[in-house]
């Protein structure tokens, strides 16, 4: 008979706890975004609580037309939709440093970094892609076909 109840307060302590946690789905977490402060900070709000997420690999312009640009590029990406971030790592303030993707039926599942560094609106952070959660080099490859095709801060005009 003890054993029954220590069974099932064990289990009952467990499913409260889990119900307690974020949504996360092994090194995912799943919610909608609230608010787009920057185009590489948003807001995730994942149902019982909200988490600053730093997009993970990319480096915004600081000149204000671009940064503005960026911003409103991610804001029509983001904001007020679903999403899912792909955990990197988390900063000591709380921030989580992740990967950003669209879960839009509609225009399909996107990178917000690399669609961002593939726009021109932002350039890769140093280092190597494997390091930000990247495989074949995309995040170089996406700042080359920015830089070639002369888009976002690659411009003759944006380069003064």
């Amino acid at each position: 008979m003890t054993n029954r109840w220590g069974l099932r307060s064990l289990l009952f302590g467990l499913t409260l706890l889990t119900s307690l946690l974020p949504a996360f789905a092994g090194d995912s977490l799943y919610g909608k975004v609230t608010e787009v402060r920057s185009a590489s900070v948003v807001i995730l709000d994942y149902g019982t609580g909200r988490y600053v997420v730093r997009i993970i690999g990319v480096d915004v312009p600081k000149d204000e037309a671009l940064a503005n640009q960026a911003r409103e590029f991610v804001s029509k990406l983001v904001l007020g939709k679903n999403v899912r971030i792909r955990l990197g790592s988390r900063q000591e303030n709380g921030d989580m440093v992740s990967q950003l993707f669209t879960a839009d039926a509609a225009s399909g599942i996107k990178d917000v970094g690399l669609e961002l560094v593939r726009a021109g609106l932002a350039q890769r952070q140093e280092g190597e892609d494997y390091q930000f959660g990247y495989k074949y080099n995309e995040l170089s490859g996406a700042q080359r076909e920015a830089r070639e095709a002369k888009r976002g801060m690659w411009t003759p005009t944006a380069r003064k």
